[in-house]
C-alpha cells in the first residue's frame, strides 16, 4: 500500500510564506509523503519540496493527493474541491508580510463558517488535522454521493457566491455603491 500523499500549495504570490513550510518541517508526517509547492519562499528542508508546479501537474497530483494543504487562495481552494477534497487552509497574514491585504484571511473565514474549508491559523491547529488526515483521510474528503451529502458540483458553485458576495462587500466600501 502507498503511503498518504500529503499535498502542500502556497501559490504563486510574490511574497515568501515561510510560516507554513516552517510549520510543516516541524511535523512528523509518519507514513506520509509531502509534496510542499513553496513558492518564493525560502526552500524548506522537506524531501519533497519544489519551487512551483505547473497547472497540469498541480491538478493531477490534487487528485493523486490524500490530503491538500492550501493558502487562502480562492482559486486554489476551488480547484482542492473540485478534485474532491475538504482543504485544509492557512491563509496567509499581511501583517507578517506574506501578502498585500488581508483578503485570504477574509475568505478563509468565510469558508471555513460555511463549513467548506478546514481552516488553520495556528501551528498547533494544523498539525492536529494533519494528524488526523494521516489517520482517517475520509475526514478531509468530499463526498458527493452520500445520502445527504452535498455534491461536487453545488459545492464549488457555493464557493463562486461566496467569492461573488466578498468581492460585492468590498466593492461597496470602496466605491459606496454595488458593482
Amino acid at each position: 500500500m502507498t503511503a498518504p500523499l500529503v499535498l502542500v500549495v502556497v501559490g504563486t504570490d510574490v511574497h515568501p510564506f515561510d510560516r507554513l513550510t516552517s510549520w510543516l518541517e516541524r511535523w512528523s508526517p509518519g507514513p506520509a509523503r509531502l509534496l510542499v509547492q513553496y513558492g518564493h519562499g525560502r526552500k524548506p528542508a522537506l524531501a519533497g519540496a519544489t519551487a512551483f508546479l505547473d497547472h497540469d501537474e498541480l491538478r493531477r497530483t490534487m487528485t493523486e493527493a490524500t490530503l491538500v494543504v492550501s493558502h487562502g487562495g480562492p482559486a486554489t481552494i476551488t480547484e482542492a474541491r473540485r478534485t474532491g477534497h475538504l482543504p485544509i487552509v492557512v491563509p496567509r497574514d499581511p501583517a507578517r508580510g506574506e501578502h498585500v491585504d488581508d483578503h485570504q484571511l477574509l475568505f478563509a473565514r468565510r469558508m471555513a463558517a460555511a463549513g467548506l474549508v478546514h481552516l488553520c491559523e495556528s501551528e498547533p491547529d494544523l498539525t492536529t488535522a494533519l494528524d488526523l488526515g494521516v489517520a482517517d483521510p475520509a475526514r478531509f474528503s468530499l463526498d458527493g454521493d452520500a445520502p445527504g451529502g452535498t455534491g461536487r458540483a453545488e459545492a464549488v458553485a457555493r464557493v463562486g457566491r461566496i467569492v461573488e458576495e466578498l468581492v460585492d462587500a468590498r466593492t461597496r466600501r470602496r466605491t459606496g455603491r454595488r458593482r
